[in-house]
């Protein structure tokens, strides 16, 4: 899958290493003898059988816009075929929606609540959740925090439009909306519009480690 727009901007910080993604081998996504393929390829099939009327394209002619062969899209819109991420973002780039439009299921349209299983490997384990989406104007930050027990950051509000995603992977974060706590334990993600009081803080006994994704 392509990642568009991640820039690594300086988000209150004085020094952010810039990194350039190099070109791997993709492989599918959720394999169709995955217990776990089931819903995500039916909302691949309806999402791209929907768009594609929705833009009044024929088969052929999202073929021809996107690369991707007639006999792959048909077998796309039946369900019935293993696709790769990068198939799948050549069909959005085609019918000039994001990814996630493609993977969501049809009747979720809440963009910071997604978490689909979009990529499972060939080892019992490996996997890609999309976890939430938003819309960028400038960059994407990506920041890994890390709070001892006790600690508190407060923020300043961001300029309106600007939002956060909240990934945390080891202990516990309590996030102050406001005066309104928002508790976030290991495993669990989080997307709020920054443009109001916020603060981070560490409640518990060990340390809090998360992900912290400022979209601007």
């Amino acid at each position: 899958m392509t990642l568009r727009a991640v820039e690594e901007g300086t988000h209150n910080a004085p020094n952010v290493a810039q990194y350039t993604a190099q070109p791997q081998p993709v492989s599918n996504i959720v394999h169709k003898d995955s217990t776990q393929r089931a819903s995500v390829l039916q909302h691949v099939s309806q999402n791209v059988r929907r768009l594609r009327h929705a833009a009044d394209m024929s088969q052929a002619t999202l073929a021809e816009k996107s690369g991707v062969s007639r006999r792959m899209l048909v077998a796309i819109e039946a369900g019935e075929k293993n696709v790769s991420l990068t198939t799948l973002d050549r069909v959005a780039e085609a019918l000039d929606v994001a990814f996630s439009d493609l993977i969501q299921a049809p009747d979720n349209r809440d963009p910071s609540r997604i978490n689909e299983l979009a990529w499972a490997g060939s080892i019992p384990g490996s996997k890609a959740v999309l976890l939430s989406k938003a819309t960028a104007t400038r960059e994407v930050e990506q920041w890994e925090w890390c709070l001892q027990p006790g600690e508190v950051y407060p923020s300043q509000p961001d300029a309106d439009g600007w939002s956060e995603q909240i990934f945390v992977f080891a202990g516990c974060l309590t996030l102050m909306l406001g005066d309104q706590p928002q508790t976030i334990a290991a495993g669990e993600f989080f997307m709020f519009a920054s443009n109001q009081p916020h603060s981070y803080r560490n409640d518990g006994d060990v340390a809090t480690r998360f992900v912290r994704n400022v979209v601007i």
